[in-house]
């Protein structure tokens, strides 16, 4: 029973290899994180910004709280030795984003 589970797994990688399709979560990640780079690149007072920027008040609810966006992109960044002052160069960034594969 195990064998034909690794059968499957193993023959969807060498397909996706073969087509040339990337990873979900790596594409996922590449989105957000260009996205941050756009929102980051817009002015102070934009809405969009501030939404980025706004602390809820009170406290987070019990059990495992949800990750915050902030959270995730900061995740993504160290994992892409990305830091803010990359997002003002948009090439740049762009370039980081997308060379890992």
């Amino acid at each position: 029973m195990q064998t034909c589970c690794i059968c499957k797994l193993l023959y969807s990688v060498i397909v996706s290899v073969l087509l040339g399709i990337d990873d979900v979560a790596l594409v996922l990640q590449q989105n957000r994180l260009l996205w941050y780079g756009h929102v980051l690149r817009k002015e102070d007072d934009d809405w969009v910004k501030k939404c980025m920027e706004y602390e809820v008040d009170g406290p987070r609810p019990r059990g495992i709280p949800k990750r915050t966006w902030k959270e995730v992109d900061k995740e993504d960044c160290q994992a892409r030795k990305l830091n803010t002052e990359d997002a003002m160069y948009r090439s740049k960034r762009r370039k980081l984003i997308k060379d890992v594969r």
